[in-house]
């Protein structure tokens, strides 16, 4: 039972703008689940999957125009401009009260008002924050109950007079032209109208667990990053790992790695696919958490070659979207078996043939499952104090440049290399090959305020941490002359991983590059693996000239910064180009 004045307040002024018919507040049981289901199901809103083969699931469909998220229309409402920063959308807050709060008035006329109270973290926990989220949308609500911990539970933990982050959210017409995902991060507030789909719906997530977090770990301390966690246990040890990486580079795989056979004494467990919150802890160390509570992740590419953790995490009580509804009413996805179903209905309601030529399901097509079912999940995962962590990683898609691991020297130049990490585009994503795509830290969508006041952030940290992880930069994507891999990837980056875990204790050879420190040939484990000296020898390499050119990258990237840019980057670039000046290779 709520009892916390603020949030009823809150919550009937919204229904006075949005004016239900009826609000219901959801307490997280399973008898409402199954009602709910059974409403969604009759109104068409879910599907019912084959419930022999797939316990629990259900397929959804959005709108053909409601994919993924909206970053064009995604705002940072600060009251100045200066401190949303050259990369976010910046709308005045008045302004963005006035213009959305006109789409809202009476949009739920006819229609129920969910309100979710919910948690991002474990409860009782000092990193959790608290939310409720508005909807009139069951596949919100449902979803809500696999991400978050939600419900009566949440309600309890808001008290008399705790703060919250209030969630505001209406399907509205779905119309890309009346669409707007907005952050008010000095009234801890969001706003999404016009959307269906997840990323722009699920406003614990991005919104709340990123945008929002960031802005408020700056203030008190902390730092909400786009990191999975992970657990490396070795001879009864674990070490674990945060690690960032841009989009389509492998981290859901990473999260959930198998070590390969001939790799054995490992064992290697899941904290967190996505998210992590990091605060100092009493003993000087920095501890993560996962904020989350289950997995948004893209179906595309999964598969049991791929990721079999994740394949065998969704079996049950998971919510597809946008995937192809198969014969037998289950699911499919392009990459998820080496042979396609031959017929189906795809993601958009039509009937599809294998031989069509058109994708059965969305490439952005996802599945919500909870976290607590995948094989992997770590014993720590609902550990209130979080997990200490040993290392960062960053990582990003480049065929020549960096090579497959280095150590940085030190926080402050780890933290420039995390600024300056890219990828290089396919030709899948934008028709062009190699244009680099500057993603600082992964969080160049995320960022809550001025990016530049972030790095200034993370500088400001690491002379806070006494304890500090060492920072690494990892590369699986390094090709030859013919465009070819040189590193399996997959379970195989598990030996680099403990190349990096041997660093963190003082052990494991490196040789001292210009870039940081890179392994010797004989430093990363190869038993087992089939892979020559000479494709090593490239892997490892740094290459003056491309470094230089990069350096052009990345004052280039840095200029739309201006004075807000934090002087110690300079450094770091004027001590590179120093040390390449100096390199004879």
């Amino acid at each position: 039972m709520v009892r916390n004045k603020k949030a009823l307040a809150w919550v009937d002024e919204m229904a006075a703008l949005c004016q239900p018919d009826k609000i219901e507040w959801i307490n997280g049981t399973e008898e409402e689940r199954q009602r709910l289901t059974d409403i969604a199901i009759e109104t068409g809103e879910m599907h019912l999957l084959n419930q022999d083969k797939l316990p629990g699931c259900l397929l959804h469909r959005t709108a053909q125009n409601d994919v993924a998220r909206t970053e064009k229309l995604t705002f940072i409402c600060t009251r100045e401009e200066k401190d949303a920063g050259p990369i976010n959308n910046w709308m005045d807050p008045k302004e963005a009260y006035a213009k959305v709060g006109e789409m809202f008035k009476g949009s739920m006329k006819g229609k129920t008002m969910y309100v979710i109270p919910f948690i991002m973290g474990v409860p009782g926990s000092p990193f959790r924050k608290i939310g409720i989220e508005i909807t009139d949308s069951i596949y919100v609500v449902l979803n809500m109950r696999i991400m978050t911990r939600m419900g009566d539970i949440a309600a309890d933990d808001l008290g008399d007079d705790e703060e919250f982050t209030k969630c505001l959210h209406c399907r509205g017409e779905l119309d890309i032209n009346r669409r707007f995902i907005l952050h008010f991060p000095e009234d801890n507030t969001i706003w999404s109208y016009g959307s269906g789909y997840g990323g722009n719906v699920l406003l614990g997530k991005k919104c709340l667990a990123l945008r929002i977090a960031s802005y408020l770990g700056l203030h008190e301390d902390w730092m909400a990053e786009h990191m999975l966690i992970l657990g490396l246990e070795k001879d009864g040890e674990t070490t674990y790992i945060c690690a960032a990486f841009p989009s389509a580079c492998g981290k859901t795989n990473l999260a959930m790695l198998i070590p390969p056979d001939a790799f054995p004494g490992y064992k290697v467990t899941t904290v967190g696919d996505d998210i992590s919150w990091l605060r100092i802890g009493p003993d000087g160390r920095l501890w993560a958490i996962n904020p989350e509570y289950g997995f948004f992740g893209v179906a595309p590419g999964t598969s049991y070659k791929t990721n079999p953790n994740a394949m065998d995490t969704v079996k049950k009580n998971t919510i597809f979207t946008n995937v192809l509804l198969t014969n037998d009413n289950c699911v499919w996805w392009e990459g998820m078996t080496e042979e396609a179903p031959k017929e189906g209905i795809d993601w958009t309601g039509k009937h599809w043939h294998s031989d069509s030529g058109e994708k059965g399901a969305h490439p952005n097509s996802r599945f919500t499952a909870p976290a607590e079912q995948c094989p992997s999940i770590s014993p720590e995962f609902n550990n209130p104090k979080g997990v200490p962590i040993s290392a960062i990683l960053f990582g990003g898609r480049r065929a020549k440049l960096a090579p497959l691991v280095y150590e940085t020297f030190n926080w402050q130049h780890g933290t420039f290399v995390g600024a300056t990490m890219a990828s290089e585009t396919t030709a899948a994503a934008t028709g062009q090959v190699g244009v680099v795509r500057r993603d600082p830290m992964a969080m160049r969508p995320f960022v809550g305020y001025n990016m530049a006041t972030y790095f200034k952030h993370w500088l400001d940290m690491g002379k806070k941490i006494a304890h500090k992880p060492k920072i690494f930069h990892v590369n699986w994507f390094r090709q030859d002359a013919d465009g070819h891999f040189l590193w399996p990837g997959y379970g195989d980056n598990l030996r680099v991983l403990d190349w990096i875990i041997r660093r963190c204790k003082g052990e494991g050879d490196a040789v001292e590059t210009p870039i940081g420190y890179v392994p010797t040939k004989d430093a990363i484990p190869l038993q087992g693996l089939d892979i020559t000296d000479e494709a090593m020898g490239e892997l490892l390499s740094v290459h003056r000239d491309d470094w230089l050119e990069e350096l052009d990258g990345m004052k280039n990237y840095f200029d739309q910064f201006g004075n807000d840019l934090p002087y110690e980057f300079v450094e770091e670039q004027q001590e590179l180009r120093k040390r390449l000046g100096a390199w004879d290779k």
